[in-house]
């Protein structure tokens, strides 16, 4: 699993006249991988549920989504676990199939919401415009 987690003012994607939006919080990008288990998304739920990557009053990385009252944009991306190394067309081998896919990424949803993050989402294996405005910039990559 490859995630790209981006602290966001705000963030949104459409589709196909279909839209979903977040204030303060982070967009993140999934990529699953062939191998990828409920036990990956569990601990990458919870690993991102409580990074904390808000400024605290004295401007350090130190307030947690929950302490910001902040939302997650999670976005099925299945060109994340694609690979450039070799040639000039990126290789797919490695993405997990798309029914399988669709499955783990409801599942690290619903362990994302257990874990107290409130969600919206993506449309899956559909073509989408994604907006965000970047705070800080802020990224980080998350690789299991």
């Amino acid at each position: 699993m490859r995630a790209v987690i981006q602290r966001a003012s705000r963030a949104s994607v459409s589709s196909g006249g279909e839209s979903a939006s977040i204030g303060r919080g982070f967009l993140v990008l999934v990529g699953l991988e062939v191998g990828d288990t409920e036990a990956t998304c569990t601990w990458a739920a919870a690993k991102i549920a409580g990074l904390r990557l808000f400024d605290d009053p004295d401007g350090r990385m130190n307030l947690s989504l929950e302490e910001v009252h902040g939302e997650i944009l999670a976005v099925s991306q299945f060109t994340l676990a694609g690979s450039i190394e070799r040639g000039r067309r990126p290789s797919f081998d490695n993405a997990m199939p798309a029914d399988q896919a669709r499955e783990l990424f409801g599942f690290f949803v619903e362990k994302l919401k257990a874990a107290g993050c409130r969600v919206q989402t993506g449309f899956f294996q559909c073509h989408m415009e994604v907006e965000l405005v970047n705070d800080g910039p802020v990224t980080f990559i998350l690789e299991r």
